[in-house]
């Protein structure tokens, strides 16, 4: 008869007998036991009653020694510490991130930038075995992290298209160019013919994309696209930027902002200049986080699924890591954009 109290022998049960036990081969056990990948619901739960029922516990220490690895991933965020404390991005990264492990036994080291430095230390920890792969975000054009993945055998994804992404980097991200097209369609929709773009850093590819979908709508329609100013994306640098396009172009009557962040900032500058939103200029940002729907009037705005980017990130990097070479599973993934539409249109 199956065992149904745990054992109290002295030998610790084994893979084998908990395999045995679930019914279940060796190694789909031993997958079930290390997260799950491959892994069907049914032989998920016989494996963890049988682990439950024999007493049975992982030796880390010596499956490393086995397997090479160490049950551990890198979320690497290039960026100082104040804006891992601040942004609304990052902190939804993070929360993407904590969900894909949740349902996993993996550790989190979290790896930062500091100030001015290139990506040097950060490759010697990755080549050093300390974990077994890396998720990158908020990554720019001059951090050198796109050639350190592309140049190890680390496996990595990026949250956020890598700017020159040979075919074998992986990422999740949203179509920022499809994205900037919805934002400026919906503007001329409500009758908007003077539309500016407050754009991003040009040293990431959101930035990027954003602007050059800005320019192809216009285009499309036979409106002028030269009404554009830069901006970081932070509030502050979003009023700056937008006091200066408002002296520039004072008859502009639509702003497509590159972040909700940014056009928070423009909404002050526009009050400041004595202009009603939506009546004289009516704005559009971009992330629906929280700053969107604390906004006054609240903030029509791009819906980036940032949660959802980085808990897929981590799953493919899982797969990454636990695949072979040519893996059909292990792709970029790219979710299309969706409007929301508030009171600043």
């Amino acid at each position: 008869m199956p065992e149904t109290t745990p054992r109290n022998d002295a030998a610790a049960p084994t893979l084998d007998e908990v395999a045995a036990a679930a019914g279940v081969s060796r190694s789909t056990a031993s997958r079930a036991l290390n997260g799950g990948l491959r892994v069907s619901p049914s032989a998920q739960a016989a494996v963890d009653e049988a682990a439950l029922r024999l007493g049975y516990v992982p030796n880390r220490a010596a499956r490393s020694l086995v397997t090479r690895r160490t049950d551990s991933i890198a979320l690497i965020i290039p960026e100082p510490d104040e804006r891992l404390l601040s942004d609304a991005f990052i902190g939804g990264t993070l929360r993407g991130v904590g969900d894909a492990l949740a349902r996993t036994d993996l550790q989190l080291v979290l790896l930062l930038s500091r100030k001015n430095e290139t990506a040097d230390r950060i490759a010697r920890y990755l080549r050093g075995g300390h974990v077994d792969g890396a998720v990158i975000t908020s990554h720019h054009e001059g951090d050198e992290l796109e050639r350190v993945v592309a140049a190890s055998s680390i496996p990595a994804v990026f949250v956020g298209r890598p700017f020159d992404a040979p075919r074998e980097l992986i990422y999740t991200d949203v179509d920022n160019v499809a994205g900037a097209r919805l934002a400026v369609e919906h503007l001329v929709a409500r009758g908007r013919t003077r539309i500016a773009h407050i754009a991003g850093p040009q040293d990431m590819t959101a930035g990027v994309d954003r602007v050059k979908g800005w320019r192809d709508a216009l285009s499309d329609h036979g409106l002028p696209a030269d009404a554009l100013v830069h901006a970081q994306f932070t509030t502050a640098s979003g009023e700056t930027a937008a006091a200066e396009l408002l002296a520039a172009h004072p008859d502009v009557d639509g702003i497509f902002a590159a972040s909700d962040t940014i056009a928070v900032g423009a909404l002050r500058a526009l009050a400041a200049a004595g202009r009603s939103v939506p009546g004289d200029v009516a704005i559009v940002g971009y992330d629906d986080l929280d700053a969107a729907q604390a906004s006054t009037p609240p903030l029509t705005t791009l819906h980036n699924p940032v949660v959802e980017l980085a808990a897929t990130a981590v799953e493919q990097l899982l797969r990454l890591i636990d695949s072979e070479p040519g893996d059909e599973r292990v792709t970029s993934i790219v979710f299309p954009p969706r409007l929301v539409v508030r009171g600043t249109t």
